[in-house]
């Protein structure tokens, strides 16, 4: 019996396509055991279900990059302390693996790895990797890439592989008339799906709650996930429109298992361009427009245009969404020609069986698999 680590941190960005991964694994290489590695009091402590890992791990780390000098000391001297954290939980476990996608939790457990010979894999959900990603890099045996256009951002080229961006089997599994039945959605009326990401967009709520009852009276019906940072304003608002109004206005600070069902349902989408839009837009040939969060460094900008570049995308920014957002909609929706064009153009990036592949480039290296052996079916492909 073999073990693995699993580590991924920072937003859901990260721990999402972990996620996938680990559910791969386990059908893969039941008998593996899979640990997971977090950061003390990271988001991955409530995002993780512990049902799907044999145990949860939480180690000190702390950012590194763009954070005043008192908060770098503070966040070294974590870092250490993660380190030794990490060694021992390597010198109790003896894993023949590390898998890791990113965030500063995973800095102290891939050096532990590092030190005592624990080949590390790395997935990489955007398309420009992040200061984490590109330290732990020259670690690393092997890099997997959402796309091919992340290979320049690596110095050895040779470690890197074109895989895709993996998908949870709650994503695959979702179809359009399960949407609209768990919805509650009238199958005739197009549907506009708004989302912020897992914590939620202001800029794009305001924009939307400006914009809002003239979509509903436009005949839209709309699936909003606002994120917990506005629930409670977003949720005023819709208590605020008419009866007949409400009923097409589908309000809800967060989805996850029913995510998929959401944008397998959906004509268009408003969201954030984080790393998901790479593998879960395509996956259901949802056309999109893009709002990328402005303070992120350039990852949700290089998301966003490699999308707009393939014709499966629109980019606003925040100030534009104020003006432009409502215009656009209509003009897409009016445009099933056009819609039709991003529709496809999405639909042809998709890989569906990117996760169960990434599992098995990790299982190969840990020497649980032979490079020969065949993956069964997936139903989701």
């Amino acid at each position: 019996m073999s073990d693995i680590l699993i580590s991924a941190g920072g937003t859901g960005g990260g721990i999402y396509p972990a996620l996938a991964v680990v559910e791969a694994l386990r059908e893969i290489a039941p008998t593996t055991k899979l640990h997971y590695v977090g950061s003390i009091g990271g988001m991955e402590e409530t995002l993780v279900p512990r049902a799907l890992v044999d145990s949860y791990q939480s180690v000190y780390s702390g950012p590194v990059h763009s954070v005043g000098i008192v908060r770098l000391i503070k966040s070294l001297i974590k870092i250490t302390l993660g380190f030794l954290q990490s060694l021992l939980l390597l010198l109790r476990l003896r894993p023949s693996a590390l898998f890791m996608t990113g965030g500063f939790a995973t800095l102290p457990v891939a050096a532990a790895c590092w030190l005592l010979r624990v080949p590390i894999v790395i997935f990489l959900p955007d398309i420009e990797p992040a200061l984490t990603i590109r330290v732990i890099s020259r670690l690393a045996k092997l890099i997997l890439t959402a796309t091919g256009d992340s290979a320049q951002y690596f110095r050895d080229a040779r470690k890197v592989k074109e895989i895709g961006y993996p998908l949870r089997q709650d994503l695959l599994e979702a179809t359009r008339n399960e949407g609209i039945r768990h919805f509650g959605l009238d199958r005739d009326r197009p549907t506009l799906l708004i989302t912020g990401g897992s914590r939620g967009s202001r800029s794009i709520n305001e924009a939307v709650g400006a914009i809002l009852p003239e979509l509903l009276d436009d005949g839209l019906q709309v699936i909003h996930v606002s994120g917990d940072l506005d629930a409670e304003t977003v949720e005023n608002r819709r208590e605020e429109l008419p009866a007949d109004l409400k009923r097409r206005y589908h309000l809800f600070s967060y989805l996850y298992e029913d995510m998929g069902a959401a944008q397998a349902a959906a004509d268009l989408v408003v969201s954030r361009a984080g790393a998901s839009i790479l593998g879960e837009y395509p996956y259901f040939g949802l056309p999109a427009i893009l709002a990328p969060l402005t303070f992120a460094w350039r990852y949700q900008r290089t998301n966003a245009e490699w999308l707009t570049s393939r014709g499966a995308a629109l980019v606003l920014t925040d100030e534009q969404m104020k003006t432009e957002l409502l215009p656009i909609i209509r003009e897409l929706l009016n445009d099933e020609a056009r819609l039709n064009r991003m529709r496809a153009a999405s639909f042809a990036l998709r890989k569906p069986d990117a996760a169960r592949q990434i599992a098995a480039e990790v299982l190969k290296l840990a020497g649980i698999i032979n490079s020969s052996a065949k993956l069964p079916e997936n139903a989701g492909s």
